[in-house]
């Protein structure tokens, strides 16, 4: 159980530092050009939103491959108490 938590920590750090990764440089850009985040164009609402489909996706991948380590640890633990 412990490698689980472990596992959940980690990929959920990565998952957040990606986020922040991805998401601040945007925001700030906005912000030395001068336009505040509510206002841009429609160009720019449509990379943003083209953007956030990309991660959005990422993510979906990333949380399916800690549900497959999740099945996988589990499984090895339990065959381990088994052999005792």
């Amino acid at each position: 159980m412990d490698e689980i938590l472990i596992v959940a920590i980690v990929f959920g750090s990565i998952t957040a530092c990606v986020m922040l990764v991805c998401l601040v440089p945007v925001w700030i850009i906005k912000i030395l050009r001068g336009g505040n985040l509510g206002n841009s164009s429609k160009q720019e609402q449509q990379e943003e939103a083209r953007l956030v489909q990309e991660l959005y996706k990422g993510l979906s991948r990333m949380e399916s491959r800690i549900e497959t380590l999740e099945t996988i640890l589990l499984d090895r633990k339990k065959s381990n108490y088994e052999q005792l």
